[in-house]
């Protein structure tokens, strides 16, 4: 595929994930967000993530500067009509995702492919808030986006095979391999892994053994390279939930009810490596520090109280 002129509307974790990843693959991004301050903020979270890489010698000054040229600030949506692909990341609300289609679909050249970043939500849902619902797909990157070499591609009822092929190609350019979905509530990878997370919560909250041991006994019994729980903090607790919510919301499953301490957690602001805290602490590159986090203590000792 060659260079194409790509928007990504969000400047948030998963918007700075893609823009870096799609710079990296050689493309012109435009990261937009409500201001252009905040897609710079977006964009020095790209340079930071970059600077790590360079720390474990994944990449070079050099490529740091050939990635950030790729990539323009900007909160002018109308910048939209000379896209060949946008990309809407902002979080999982429905309503907000079907607003921005609206508007883009007043904007974007009938060629234009139109994707929807969502792990959860209906692809029929919000391609129906265009009067083009066979031109929108929905995909679902993993986070990190930059080393996750899967991506769910997601068809909606009415997403027409060339759309389809097009998403192919786009994840293809990003050096990365697709599974094709049909839409469905959670897809796969949410559908399955949302219960594993929850429960590794259940058995922490319940005080059947402590964060680092869960997640150690993850790891060396099944081959995880990441434990449930960190990477729950690695995922972003209030992402996670929200996950649960919809999920619930869509199949009235008690399996997707978020459990009490994940919610705690949330309303504490503890979101995990974002935050510096989670059922971990982080340091500020995202490294973890500690056995656990002493707020997630005093938050278990009131749920068994």
């Amino acid at each position: 595929m060659p260079s194409s002129r790509i928007m990504i509307i969000g400047a948030g974790i998963m918007g700075q994930g893609l823009a870096e990843a799609i710079a990296t693959a050689g493309h012109d991004v435009t990261l937009i967000d409500k201001t252009t301050r905040l897609a710079q903020k977006g964009i020095k979270g790209i340079s930071e993530s970059i600077d790590r890489e360079i720390g474990k010698w994944g990449l070079t000054e050099s490529d740091k500067r050939a990635i950030l040229s790729r990539i323009i600030p900007s909160s002018d949506l109308s910048e939209a009509d000379d896209s060949e692909i946008v990309i809407e990341a902002i979080p999982e609300h429905l309503q907000q995702k079907r607003d921005i289609f609206a508007k883009l679909d007043s904007i974007c050249h009938p060629d234009t492919l139109l994707i929807t970043i969502t792990g959860t939500l209906s692809i029929s849902e919000v391609a129906e808030a265009t009067s083009r619902p066979e031109k929108v797909i929905g995909m679902h990157f993993l986070v990190p986006v930059s080393k996750i070499p899967v991506v769910e591609i997601v068809k909606g009822l009415k997403t027409d095979e060339s759309t389809f092929n097009k998403g192919v190609d786009f994840v293809r350019s990003l050096n990365k391999e697709h599974i094709t979905v049909n839409e469905y509530p959670g897809y796969v990878t949410t559908r399955i892994i949302v219960p594993l997370l929850n429960e590794a919560m259940h058995v922490l909250m319940e005080g059947v053994s402590s964060a680092k041991d869960i997640d150690r006994a993850m790891k060396l019994g099944f081959g995880f390279n990441v434990g449930p729980l960190a990477l729950a903090d690695m995922m972003g607790l209030d992402v996670v939930m929200n996950w649960m919510e919809n999920l619930l919301a869509e199949l009235s499953e008690h399996k997707y009810n978020p459990c009490p301490l994940l919610r705690k957690m949330v309303r504490a602001g503890k979101l995990g490596v974002k935050t510096g805290s989670g059922f971990f602490e982080y340091d500020q590159d995202g490294n973890q520090i500690n056995g656990y986090s002493k707020n997630v203590q005093s938050l278990i000792a009131e749920e068994q109280s």
